[in-house]
Parts: structure tokens; sequence; C-alpha cells
């Protein structure tokens, strides 16, 4: 294997038998056992899965529920064997499937972190050396020396993750661990992994979050029904993993670039580009009515990085129902800090859920940049600076 791989999967399939027979009870359980033939059936869930990973980059998996990609974390971690194809693993792997497995909730929150350290094949030294830092980002420092089943769920999700971050391994295997935690919380998690992806750490994300996809990942892979539909570019694979949510009998206009369920349609999407500032002037016409949506627009440069991204409920922009027949124009103003070339730019609008789109739009429009002050970088902001003699 390429020293740059660190994960190879090479034509993996895995399968598992479910019995016909139900076992309610011991009697059944021997009556089955002397039965002369039992039968079972094959449920298939991964089929010729083949792809790679690359050292220090950031891996997406995402699926529906049911697709196979939590089988495919654990073929990866060692928890189950593949039953053809191969997996090779360039280095030590840590996953993060289910967080705090081996606590115990008869020991307190301080017992917890040295038993769980250990099981992670740290000495009690190094774990002493540790436990300040645990404790801080878990922020749990009142509450240590209560027994573990006196926790809420999320303490002990805290406390769990908090241990499990400190396992120095070159590749990480994390399981929708952002879906746990309060916001506040959330947040510190999302700040570490943009700090593995600065410190270029090898880390594979199973998440249904398609804003972690965009935001941390290089590339990803979809599943659908254990075998990969898409792969490439993160938001290639968020956008295809949207679609699936699609319903059965709308159509997806991919010669436009724009799919959708409907419900709303884009009359007209510009951009203005000022010395100071970019505008972005989209109109929305309603076909139905709809609650309150979520509007949303990514800018991208012309080698399809995704440069910025905002949306009205992050932005703690207030929007309004509409009724069908109704038009809303949003007007978006961004600081012109671009550097020179060919920008694109998508639109869209969804509901609160950001499960139902109503429509997407690749390509909505696009502008070009030119300045007199040229720059290598991605934007070009105006600094200042000052000068000391000390």
């Amino acid at each position: 294997m390429n020293d740059n791989i660190a994960i190879k999967v090479d034509g993996v399939n895995k399968s598992f038998k479910l019995p016909h027979e139900k076992v309610s009870s011991i009697k059944s359980a021997v009556v089955n056992f002397y039965k002369r033939k039992r039968t079972f059936e094959k449920q298939e869930v991964l089929k010729d899965v083949s792809f790679e990973i690359k050292k220090g980059e950031f891996f997406g998996i995402v699926g529906r529920n049911g697709s196979g990609k939590s089988t495919l974390l654990k073929l990866l971690s060692g928890i189950y064997t593949p039953d053809a194809g191969k997996i090779t693993i360039n280095g030590k792997i840590t996953p993060f499937i289910e967080l705090g497995v081996g606590f115990s909730p008869e020991l307190t929150g301080r017992e917890n972190v040295f038993l769980n350290g250990s099981l992670l094949g740290f000495s009690r030294k190094d774990m002493g050396k540790m436990y300040n830092d645990i404790v801080e980002f878990a922020e749990l420092e009142r509450f240590m020396d209560q027994k573990l089943k006196n926790y809420s769920s999320g303490m002990q999700v805290r406390l769990a993750f908090s241990v499990a971050i400190r396992a120095k391994t070159p590749i990480l295997l994390l399981d929708e661990v952002l879906a746990v935690g309060d916001a506040d919380f959330q947040k510190k998690c999302y700040n570490y992994f943009m700090s593995l992806k600065n410190k270029k750490q090898t880390v594979i994300l199973v998440t249904h979050d398609m804003g972690a996809v965009r935001q941390y990942c290089d590339r990803a892979i979809m599943i659908e029904k254990g075998e990969i539909i898409k792969r490439g570019k993160s938001e290639e694979v968020a956008q295809e993993y949207q679609k699936l949510f699609i319903g059965a009998n709308e159509s997806v206009d991919t010669v436009s670039e724009s799919w959708g369920e409907g419900g709303v349609e884009i009359l007209k999407t510009e951009a203005t580009v000022k010395e100071k500032n970019i505008f972005i002037t989209t109109k929305y016409k309603a076909a139905v009515n709809i609650k309150p949506p979520i509007y949303g627009f990514v800018l991208y440069n012309s080698a399809g990085t995704n440069i910025i991204e905002a949306n009205t409920m992050k932005d703690n922009i207030k929007t309004s129902s509409l009724v069908a027949g109704e038009v809303a124009e949003l007007v978006w103003e961004i600081p012109n800090i671009l550097s020179d070339g060919k920008y694109s730019i998508s639109v869209a609008c969804c509901d609160t859920t950001k499960t139902h789109f109503y429509i997407w739009v690749n390509n909505a429009t696009g502008f070009e940049i030119n300045k007199l002050i040229k720059t290598a970088g991605l934007v070009n902001p105006k600094v200042r600076a000052s000068i000391s003699r000390i």
C-alpha cells in the first residue's frame, strides 16, 4: 500500500444471518437447537465497498439510517471482520463509536477518568498529568467526586469525550459524537475538530450533519443500501445526501443544476460588485403556504472551494411565513475582501429542520473580481499594522 494512504478498503462485503425461528423461552431455544434444519435469512449490509483515505485527510461517511455506514465503521475499527474483501490500515486507530464504554455508574467521575484512561493504554501517572485538562474541558469541576449514576446523560458524554480525545493515535474514527451534548459543548467539539484538521490529523467522520461535512471534510462517500453511490468533494456528496430526502415523486433537474421538493420558486438571483461590498439579491416566490423558512447561499471560487456560507438561521436573521403567490426578496451584503478571480453562487430555501429543501440552485449567478492590488491569498482584506521601538 502507498505510504501516503492511511486506510484502504478493497471490495468489502458484510452480511448477517437473521434466524427465522423466534426464541422467546428456554424451552423454545432447546426445541430449536434439536431441529434438523434451522432456516436463516441473509441480510447483505455492505456490497463490494472500495475506497481509500489519504494520510492527513478529514474524510466523511454519510448515509441514511440502515444504509450500512455504522457497520462499515465497526469493520474499520476491527469490531467486525469482512466476509470478503480486505481492509488495510496504516497506523493505530482510535474509534469514538460508543462514548463511555467501560464507565462504571457506581464509581465517581474522578475514578472513572482513571479507569477509562487505563482502557486507552495510559498509566496512572499519565492520567494524573492530564486530569485537570480533562475536567476543565468537560466543565465538571464541581461534580468529579459524585458517582457517575448521578450524572445527567449530557454530563456523562462530556466526560467520556474529554477522556477519549486524549488518545494520541494517527487515525481517529468519529461516529456522530456531535449529536450529543448541549450547544456550548458541541461548539467546543467543533473547535477541537478544526484543530485536528489544521494539524492534518487523519479523521473519519460518520454523520448526518451536512454542515459538519461541508466545514471539515476534504472528501466524502455516501452509502445507500450497502453500496457507495456517491464519492467526491464534500459539497458534492452533501448535496447528493440532501437529495435523498426529496419525495419519491419529485424529479431533480440536473440540467439546470436545481433540485428540491418544490413549493418555492427562485425568480431571480443576481450579484452586484461594489468597491467595498458585494450584494447578492434573490427573489423567492411561494407556490404554497409555508412557515418561516431558512434562506441561504454558498459562495465558491473557480476551484470549487467553499469561501463563504451563510443562512438566516445561523446568522440570527428573522424570516416570515409566506402565502401562496407571495414574493420575498432577500439581499445579502458581504464585504468585498475577495482576491482576483471568478466566483459562483448557489442559493437555497429550506424548512427549519434543514432536511426539507424547497429549492436549491447551483450556479444561480456569478461574478468576477479584478483588483489593482494582487494577492495569492483567497481573500484580500485591508489590514493595519503599527510599529514601535522597544
